[in-house]
């Protein structure tokens, strides 16, 4: 029986594109380009600065200018970090059920804890989420499953009785490598690789409340 859910972030709980974008693209007008539109860059949001330099830029690690590139990125993010960034349709009322039926919940992603914290607090879940796991908390990131091992403990429950929700196919590697349900969030970023449907899901849903009919009424005891 399933005791706790964890999430990814951006892509999942929160639409965070808004924001990276404006950084991106912030980046662009300072050298007279134009700006991308969201749609464009949407689909790279949940691979961060790489993927949207990749995006933007053309350029990739191991460019001479990327490292230069990804810290303007980051600052400009981290400045305006939670402008346009919201939780999904359907993501409060989620959370609320989900503490209604004594299920615990938490947040595991990529992001680096510079960024996290801040945006966690900002969107109002940080007196809400059992436990918050960023990308640089362990040693490894996803699709490494130390990061949903560590908060399957700071939570207390067995990997085997933990759901991890995600919008990017490392989000199930890491669930699957953690012994963890493994549920795609098919309303996120989703990538421009392999479709959701390839990814080796136990379920794939539409929206978050979309959740609520794979979980059962009462937590096992």
């Amino acid at each position: 029986m399933i005791q706790a859910i964890l999430f990814d972030l951006d892509g999942t709980l929160a639409d965070t594109a808004p924001d990276l974008a404006g950084a991106l693209n912030r980046q662009r007008t300072t050298r007279g380009l134009a700006p991308l539109p969201l749609e464009v860059l949407r689909p790279h949001a949940s691979s961060g600065a790489r993927g949207l330099l990749g995006a933007g830029f053309g350029i990739t690690p191991g460019h001479d200018d990327y490292e230069a590139m990804r810290e303007e990125f980051l600052t400009f993010y981290e400045n305006d970090i939670a402008i346009e960034t919201s939780l999904f349709d359907g993501v409060p009322e989620l959370l609320t059920v989900l503490e209604t039926r004594s299920l615990a919940w938490g947040i595991v992603t990529n992001k680096i804890e510079r960024f996290t914290h801040p945006l966690v607090s900002r969107i109002g879940l940080s007196p809400r989420a059992g436990c918050v796991v960023s990308g640089d908390t362990t040693p490894h990131a996803k699709p490494h499953p130390a990061p949903l091992l560590e908060a399957a403990s700071r939570l207390g429950v067995q990997p085997a009785r933990c759901l991890y929700v995600g919008d990017d196919q490392r989000d199930i590697l890491a669930a699957r490598a953690a012994g963890m349900g493994a549920i795609a969030a098919a309303y996120g970023y989703l990538g421009v690789a392999v479709p959701p449907q390839d990814w080796g899901a136990d379920a794939l849903i539409e929206t978050p409340l979309a959740l609520l009919n794979l979980l059962p009424a009462h937590p096992s005891v």
